[in-house]
């Protein structure tokens, strides 16, 4: 054996020691890693096969022995491409379905088909013999169709791999740039190496690559003990932070921005990495031309704020931040924006159906006595009158056995529209139940509230309900009830004092205005 092919195969073997190595190293410790150590594990192992495979084709000596060793060469050498590709995958963070993983590995299996029965369709190689003037191992081939596809596949998978790193690498951090390194010269050695060898510019009848796969055994090495590349991925960590579906901006500990991910910038278009440096508050003031409302350093809790977007629609947005700590030192401050719109417009439209009646879109009996009971216990505690009025719809059963239920809804939201467009903001308006509304005013006395009535009786008497079918007439009664100061008295008492006289408005003949007395507890 020549001093040259004993130099080919010490560097072929110092290549599948260390990938052997690394795949064992790996296996050993696969329980403190993430889950992309199996792929690296699988990766190195078919390296290791090939390279130790080539080394045993090199000291054949005959064109059997030499067969044997390219067959099992080929159990190696087509998966390792492909299983390199993955393990870059999902390095960056790309999820593959097993039907995926599958189809990747079949034209490599394929390869492995067709090499191993090779002398009966000649298909991968068309010649496949001992070179006739260096003899053995040195061999002599000629490539076959097959052997084409395999090699287009093969460098296909390198090279896809080596774009989808570089392409990763202005988006990873510089301290972590290492491991692409490796990673970029794990595919790039090998796909070059492989290339000269095919354009005849290495010495002939010899596969120089994996000679040369030492080199990336030992990045990989390095990547591994350095840069902890199996416990921290940098460019996973980013394809995480840019798939949150909430705005994540960062600041240093001078609040300067450093990062944030692409929902910040759907939120806030105007956002640049040519802002990366720039103080926050003076980024906010020209994103939004306003100054930021929260304090930087307490914005702890929830906070809502409300912008216009883009579209020009106006979003909401809950704002919280997060100090960044190392060592017990602050690192500086993440701002997370949360998109509530949508939550808080189906929030505002439960809030509506629980507090509105759904005809009349005014106050319900349930709003009605939450606001009522603050109402009066404010104006109980500040000596302040309080006067409710109960008004009921004359007649109404009538209306609805002559025109129907649809007639009597559109008189009930007829009578809420006109008694709302006479009462001041400050007037608590609502449904009491069927056709009774009720009314509740702080500050009024029971004349003052006689007189409002009188108001909203005359008025509705003077504006019937307009239909297709003519004019409807419609009239009220009024009960009205001032609360005795210097009492025990409840907003349930107040309204059985006003629906007393109500009582006595429907008995002196309806529409009219009647105010409780101490008369109504003897009358009734």
């Amino acid at each position: 054996m020549n001093s040259e092919l004993t130099a080919y195969i010490t560097l072929i073997c110092t290549s599948g020691v260390l990938n052997l190595y690394l795949c064992f190293y790996v296996f050993l410790k696969r329980h403190n890693y993430t889950k992309i150590a199996r792929f690296f594990i699988f990766y190195t192992s078919f390296i290791t096969i090939y390279c130790f495979a080539s080394a045993f084709g090199l000291m054949s000596t005959t064109i059997e022995e030499i067969k044997f060793w390219t067959i099992i060469q080929y159990a190696g050498m087509p998966f390792s491409p492909p299983l390199g590709l993955l393990f870059v995958m999902q390095y960056l963070g790309y999820k593959l379905s097993i039907k995926k993983y599958i189809a990747l590995l079949i034209i490599p299996i394929m390869s492995l088909i067709m090499v191993a029965t090779n002398d009966l369709h000649h298909l991968h190689y068309r010649i496949f013999e001992v070179d006739p003037i260096l003899g053995a191992p040195y061999v002599h081939q000629e490539i076959g169709v097959w052997y084409m596809i395999h090699g287009v596949y093969t460098f296909a998978c390198m090279f896809v791999a080596f774009l989808l790193v570089l392409f990763s690498w202005k988006d990873t951090a510089k301290s972590y740039r290492g491991q692409l390194l490796a990673l970029l010269c794990g595919q790039l050695v090998p796909m070059v190496t492989a290339f000269i060898y095919l354009i005849g510019c290495t010495p002939p009848g010899v596969d120089p690559v994996p000679m040369v796969l030492w080199l990336t055994s030992l990045l990989y090495l390095w990547a591994i003990s350095t840069s902890q590349m199996f416990r921290i991925m940098p460019i996973a960590k980013d394809s995480i932070f840019n798939s949150i579906n909430d705005g994540v901006i960062v600041l240093d500990e001078s609040y300067r921005l450093i990062e944030f991910n692409r929902a910040s910038n759907g939120m806030f278009p105007q956002l640049e990495k040519s802002m990366f440096g720039m103080n926050f508050l003076d980024i906010w003031n020209s994103l939004s031309g306003e100054v930021f409302p929260f304090e930087l350093e307490s914005v702890t809790n929830n906070e809502e704020l409300k912008l216009i977007g883009a579209d020009r629609l106006e979003r909401i947005y809950q704002v919280r931040t997060s100090a960044l700590h190392h060592i017990n030192k602050s690192q500086g401050l993440l701002i997370i924006f949360t998109d509530i719109t949508e939550l808080k417009g189906l929030q505002l439209e439960l809030e509506h159906q629980a507090y509105y009646d759904e005809l009349t879109q005014i106050y319900n009996r349930r709003a009605f006595f939450q606001i009522c009971n603050e109402a009066f216990a404010d104006a109980k505690s500040t000596s302040s009158s309080f006067t409710v009025i109960l008004m009921d719809v004359d007649f109404f059963k009538r209306v609805n056995d002559t025109y129907g239920h649809y007639m009597g809804d559109l008189l009930l939201e007829h009578v809420a529209k006109v008694c709302k467009s006479h009462l001041k903001e400050n007037a608590l308006f609502a449904r009491y139940g069927g056709e009774e509304f009720v009314l509740a005013l702080k500050g009024y006395t029971a004349s003052e509230g006689e007189v409002l009535s009188e108001e909203l009786r005359s008025l509705l008497e003077t504006q019937p309900l307009v239909t297709s079918e003519g004019d409807l007439s419609v009239t009220l009664s009024f009960g009205v009830a001032e609360a005795t100061e210097g009492t025990e008295e409840t907003v349930f008492k107040l309204l059985n004092k006003a629906d007393k006289a109500l009582y006595s408005a429907k008995q002196e003949g309806r529409n009219r205005v009647h105010v409780y007395t101490e008369r109504e507890e003897i009358f009734q």
